[in-house]
């Protein structure tokens, strides 16, 4: 067989599971195609299809026992304070809300047990599975499958080589459930289901089926029954009422307003798909042997090889399948995180459970954090909206929780929440926590600093960095040193000696710290571009000085909390006193270098006592490999990633065998991270370059400034770079560089730290070699 694209993901055998089937999704639906001969499924999901049974989750009146708290945890007391802050601050309920599965389209075909050349393929540059065999009946069967956002609909299509031989049934059902009253219907050419939860949340699914030739006959059971076709077409739809309020009534609308054309909706549908997908090209070394094998035996291969090997060694010689890697997250990201309302949540888009674990919820403490850490470098904007908007619908609810809880302006968004937008605390014993809106504002600064569009600054970064910062304003209290502390505090789902188990609660948390200062700052140099706020400074100035600087511990390593405490697991997945490495820049080679070198030696301190143990824990220290420079050691857990954390469908685990999406999105971060870095004030070509891509080039990436980068190298080496401003802003290297533009050379200034930076013009190209 002919290897197939780089960019396709291919197996020879159907799914037999839901975890190694292909998924597909417009960001508003979502598909999980398993590629099935004499029986199809297609698991669907809606992105806001929720059980609502505790929409209403006010929080007590609690406040006034902060006092206590604070001063048993300030006096060292750290039993007592952790269980009066649980008693007080918690959420006694679990309360957060599942991500329900919407229901399957079953297509059943009378084939024979047998058939061969069987294929089945997700082809990422496209966005289209398909799914090939020859039957003991037919000549040749094919099948298509993808989720359209130009008509919001989720598209299938079937044909056989032989003239009237395409004869199945197809229907919709929905696994069992107590809590769920459902109907399901066959009318005409179309069919579904409808259902529905005591507590008022509704939903419906739809298909409309086009047969070229044959007959099409439905049955009161709910199937559709097609004879003797050529070919046929079914379109499908899903609506929940908590946009709809009529889910049965704007299925038929939406497949009243599609073409039943194929080629038509193909043809929108990659058109669509491609302009955004094809904006990033990475080409590196390929190795023929191991791409001309499916997924499942290339994966046996390259785990075989490198049992026991070290990073390069035997065995590491499949360099593609990191760009591959690379392209399934930023397609996984177009399909969960486009053109919709909800951000994508632990599963993305795709989940067949009843009570998915964690409920497949947005948690705050990384997770809804890392799906969206490669959004900006990799060049997919619209992907982003949808985590904006969910941020900013939790805002009113936050502030009453602030307020309810701490007695405090601005808002406070908990660990953990769903889609019905209260970031109530959930989870008693994790749950007392304080920055996760600081985290989440990562990302509106971001979207400044990527596009530097100064209305979005105005309008959404700042207003919510402010909120932030108000919180703090009143949170924050002086400690016997007279300086500025979180209490309580905690470094997320991570315990000391003596403290409480599983999180110890504490004074001070480095995380908290981290987040603070990032949200300050940020808020000075918003509130100095905008001219704006000027009474405000002094205040934020002045916590900024007061508060405690990171420690360095009897070891050389950053510490985690503010006290050189014994770790109560070395080897925790979370790595959030790091954060100033990655993602973050509060701690860089030319930024406290001292910090920067300690949290290296904590980054090895976790690794060696197991640390780097889920999908997503292990695409963290990739990143941070990135963001020391180390390129072959990033790459080495970029593989472990996928040799120890990935299904045959290179889907994210999460120990035993759960499907958590952070870790793919988290991975593609830190692939981009070895090409391209732009935080710190200056961009970075090919800062950590693995050995096993010593040629390449990667296209389309986008950098810090408002500027595009395009990027090639040989032996190792920066062969030549364009960068693109946007805007016309200064552009800082880091490294010694020659600047041309037209074919003239620029002039370039020397700046701090060795680095050279040269002015631009709006909508220029500028090519960069090595001085």
């Amino acid at each position: 067989m002919t290897a197939p694209h780089p960019n396709t993901l291919w197996l020879t055998t159907p799914a037999a599971r839901w975890l190694d089937a292909l998924p597909i999704g417009n960001g508003r639906l979502g598909a999980m195609v398993f590629g099935g001969m004499a029986l199809e499924r297609l698991a669907l999901n809606h992105e806001n299809l929720w059980r609502g049974r505790t929409r209403d989750r006010t929080v007590p009146e609690a406040a006034a026992h902060l006092p206590e708290i604070q001063q048993a945890l300030l006096e060292g007391r750290w039993l007592e304070g952790a269980e009066l802050a649980t008693r007080y601050l918690s959420g006694h309920d679990c309360r957060v809300e599942p991500y329900q599965p919407a229901g399957d389209l079953h297509l059943a075909f009378p084939h024979s047990i047998w058939a061969t050349d069987y294929r089945r393929a997700l082809d990422l540059a496209t966005g289209i599975v398909s799914v090939g065999y020859t039957s003991s009946r037919f000549a040749a069967v094919q099948r298509a499958y993808f989720a359209s956002t130009a008509h919001g609909v989720i598209v299938t299509h079937l044909r056989v080589a032989e003239a009237g031989g395409l004869t199945f049934a197809a229907r919709c059902s929905r696994i069992p459930d107590p809590d769920c009253t459902v109907t399901t219907w066959a009318e005409g050419a179309r069919c579904g289901l409808t259902g529905s939860f005591p507590e008022g949340v509704s939903f419906a699914i739809a298909a409309r089926l086009a047969a070229a030739g044959g007959t099409v006959t439905a049955d009161a059971d709910g199937t559709l029954r097609v004879h003797g076709a050529d070919e046929a077409l079914i379109v499908l739809t899903i609506a929940t009422n908590l946009c709809d309020p009529d889910p049965a009534a704007a299925c038929a609308a939406r497949l009243d307003a599609v073409p039943m054309d194929y080629a038509a909706l193909k043809a929108a549908h990659v058109a669509e798909h491609r302009a955004l997908f094809d904006r990033v090209a990475l080409e590196v070394p390929r190795n023929p042997e191991a791409e001309a094998l499916p997924m499942d035996q290339r994966l046996a291969r390259l785990r075989a090889a490198s049992a026991g090997a070290d990073a390069g060694g035997p065995g590491w010689d499949d360099p593609g399948l990191a760009a591959l890697y690379f392209h399934y997250g930023r397609y996984l990201l177009m399909a969960s995180s486009r053109h919709c309302d909800q951000p994508a949540n632990l599963q993305g888009l795709w989940n067949e459970e009843l009570r998915p674990p964690w409920d497949s919820d947005f948690h705050a403490d990384v997770n809804l954090e890392m799906n969206y850490w490669p959004a900006e470098t990799v060049n997919l904007p619209e992907c982003i909206g949808p985590l904006l908007g969910f941020v900013e619908r939790l805002v009113p609810n936050g502030q009453e929780i602030a307020r309810r809880l701490f007695d405090a302006r601005g808002v406070f968004i908990g660990i953990q929440t769903d889609v019905w937008a209260r970031p109530t605390p959930e989870s008693p014993g994790w749950d007392v926590w304080t920055v996760g809106a600081a985290w989440l504002a990562e990302h509106f600064w971001w979207r400044y600093e990527y596009t530097q569009d100064e209305a979005f600054l105005r309008e959404r970064a700042y207003p919510f960095l402010k909120l932030c910062a108000a919180f703090y304003e009143d949170f924050l209290l002086r400690d016997a040193h007279g300086r500025l502390v979180t209490v309580p505090s905690q470094s997320p789902e991570n315990f000391f000696v003596g403290g409480a188990h599983p999180v110890s609660l504490c004074v001070a948390a480095t995380m908290d710290l981290l987040l603070i200062r990032e949200v300050l700052e940020r808020c000075l140099r918003a509130s100095a571009l905008l001219g704006v706020d000027a009474e405000l400074r002094p205040t934020w100035e002045g916590i900024l000085r007061d508060l405690p600087p990171f420690q360095i511990g009897r070891f050389g390593q950053l510490q985690e909390w503010l006290e050189d405490v014994d770790e109560g697991e070395p080897g925790h997945r979370h790595l959030s006193h790091l954060l100033g490495v990655f993602p973050g820049e509060a701690m860089t080679p030319e930024v406290r270098p001292e910090c920067y070198k300690a949290a290296r030696v904590s980054l090895e301190r976790r690794l060696a006592a197991g640390g780097g143990h889920t999908g997503w824990s292990r695409s963290w220290v990739a990143c941070l490999w990135a963001r020391f420079g180390e390129g072959a050691l990033a790459y080495e857990h970029l593989m472990r990633l996928i040799t120890d954390f990935a299904t045959i469908t290179l889907l994210d685990l999460h120990p035993p065998e759960i499907f958590q999406i952070d870790g793919n999105f988290g991975g593609t971060a830190g692939i981009a991270e070895l090409l391209l870095q732009s935080h710190g004030g200056a961009l970075r070509l090919l800062p950590a370059l693995p050995p096993q891509w010593p040629d390449g080039t990667v296209t389309g990436l986008r950098a810090r400034g408002g500027f595009g980068v395009d990027i090639a190298w040989q032996d190792g080496t920066l062969a030549d770079a364009t960068i693109t401003s946007d805007r016309g802003e200064a552009c800082t290297l880091a490294g010694h560089y020659a600047v041309t533009c037209d074919g003239q050379a620029v002039a370039t200034t020397a700046s701090a730290h060795g680095w050279v930076t040269f002015g631009t013009e709006k909508g220029k190209a500028y090519q960069i070699s090595i001085k």
